[in-house]
């Protein structure tokens, strides 16, 4: 007969063994971590969008006084900003995005003091930057004329240009303070003042441009005063505000050394950015030439405003996410960095996927805003859809440029964007609307291919990341630029 199980053995034997106890302690603190990470993740992006939102409302609000003084001032200022963005204000927004990971690995690593070391480094190489810059838009009208552009839109646009040269300098300075207080997790003041800065701008905009009669100059100047008020009430947080005692010490001769370590970053930080916005500027050249050019421009000029508009959005979250990544590098936690870049993908698809939803709900009433032409509005209810993916695929690859910079990859980013838009972006939106006749949505099929492999690589290079090999890397790098605390004078 066989022998009948004990039933006090059997209830003294564990329900769950050690092993299974294990897997479920780890389940449950990886769950923790994660819920954990996205909390922050979304404190950090939520007021960096808004505050991008912010500054890029600056440019827009100038525009739209411009545009009450007639259809020659607004075009010929139309022109000049893009130049100065391709020329000028591009180059200072990308070479910031060295301090994301200079600052961002220093204070992982609690190397405190030298946040305001590598400020006062960025500051100085982005301030003698803008010494070419200004000499450059000094020549605007003439580098018009020179492209056979309209003498009296070339002679407006190079006014406007030389009254936008005070707004460059305070720019680049603006950008260094912004990545300084970003990487410190600091951003409620940042959204504060850029929102301060922001109602200044408006007040600016109407008394000059409107009170005084200044025209499309006042309108410039304005752009300038309000950069300098920023950086003013900036650097008047950072001098006395406790959170920053430890990372800002004072102007030091720190400050003036190893240059040429910046640039080694920062020269492919500034190419990334660029080699991507110059792309699109292609876009509206090329729009020019087709058929109907009045058209064409018109609808192009829209889409890449709106495009601009809604990148704010992951820009902001890859600023979170390049915050994130540059702390747990720095701090020698190769895993906390994984887990961040990965959160930051599912964030990259929920918001894209939300935002070009809405884009296509709202493609018949959106041309409306910009302006009342009928034919216009058509033709960008029918580009919508297009302009969808490309601002999807934009989020993607924009959120991974975030995690980019925060590792100290920048030139494999630039790589990345050269290939990806110069060999096969901008030649397929040639072939597609030149060769194939698909007017100005080839335009955006074309440069759609680009963002698309774009984001495609940046994915592959993030998910094949050899987590603890970048730690080692932003070590070094924290090491090999600092400097001791007791030697800073």
């Amino acid at each position: 007969m066989d022998q009948e199980e004990d039933p006090m053995l059997a209830l003294e034997a564990p329900l769950v063994t050690n092993n299974e106890k294990g897997v479920l302690i780890r389940k449950c603190c990886h769950k923790e971590e994660v819920i954990s990470e996205l909390k922050r993740q979304m404190v950090l992006a939520g007021p960096l969008v808004v505050v991008s939102f912010l500054q890029f409302s600056l440019t827009m609000i100038s525009v739209m006084f411009i545009g009450h003084l007639g259809e020659l001032s607004l075009s010929s200022s139309s022109m000049a900003t893009s130049f100065a963005g391709v020329t000028g204000f591009s180059l200072m927004l990308g070479m910031g995005g060295a301090l994301e990971t200079f600052c961002g690995q220093a204070y992982g690593a609690k190397q405190y003091h030298m946040l305001g070391v590598h400020m006062q480094r960025a500051m100085l190489v982005l301030t003698l930057m803008c010494i070419p810059i200004a000499l450059l838009w000094s020549c605007t009208e003439q580098i018009f004329r020179g492209l056979k552009q309209d003498p009296e839109i070339a002679a407006r646009a190079g006014l406007y240009s030389r009254w936008l040269i005070p707004s460059i300098f305070p720019y680049g300075l603006l950008q260094c303070q912004l990545r300084f207080l970003q990487t410190q997790n600091i951003i409620s003041p940042l959204m504060i003042c850029t929102g301060i800065t922001s109602l200044v701008h408006i007040f600016s905009c109407w008394t000059l441009v409107l009170k005084f009669d200044f025209g499309s100059r006042g309108a410039a100047l304005s752009i300038a005063i309000s950069y300098w008020i920023n950086v003013w009430i900036l650097a008047t947080y950072i001098k006395f505000s406790p959170l920053c005692r430890k990372t800002w010490t004072g102007f030091s001769k720190a400050g003036m050394k190893n240059l040429l370590d910046f640039l080694k970053l920062g020269v492919p930080s500034a190419l990334m950015v660029c080699l991507e916005y110059w792309s699109y500027e292609f876009l509206v050249l090329m729009s020019g030439l087709l058929p109907n050019p009045k058209l064409e421009t018109s609808m192009m000029s829209i889409s890449l405003n709106t495009s601009s508009l809604v990148f704010r959005i992951p820009f902001g979250f890859g600023s979170a996410a390049s915050t994130r990544v540059s702390n747990e590098l720095g701090a020698g936690e190769p895993q906390a960095a994984r887990l961040a870049a990965q959160l930051v993908i599912f964030l990259a698809v929920i918001q894209g996927l939300v935002v070009s939803l809405i884009a296509v709900l709202v493609r018949n009433i959106w041309g409306y805003l910009y302006t009342n032409e009928e034919e216009v509005v058509r033709y960008l209810a029918a580009i919508m859809p297009v302009l969808a993916l490309s601002n999807f695929m934009d989020g993607i690859q924009g959120v991974l440029s975030g995690t980019v910079r925060g590792c100290g990859r920048q030139k494999i980013g630039a790589y990345v964007n050269l290939g990806a838009y110069y060999l096969v972006g901008l030649p397929c939106a040639i072939i597609l609307t030149f060769v194939f006749h698909f007017g100005g949505k080839g335009l955006w099929m074309g440069i759609i291919c680009g963002s698309s492999l774009q984001a495609f690589l940046l994915l592959v290079i993030t998910l094949c990341t050899n987590w603890d090999e970048e730690a080692s890397k932003a070590m070094d790098r924290v090491h090999a630029s600092s400097t001791p605390a007791n030697r800073l004078s």
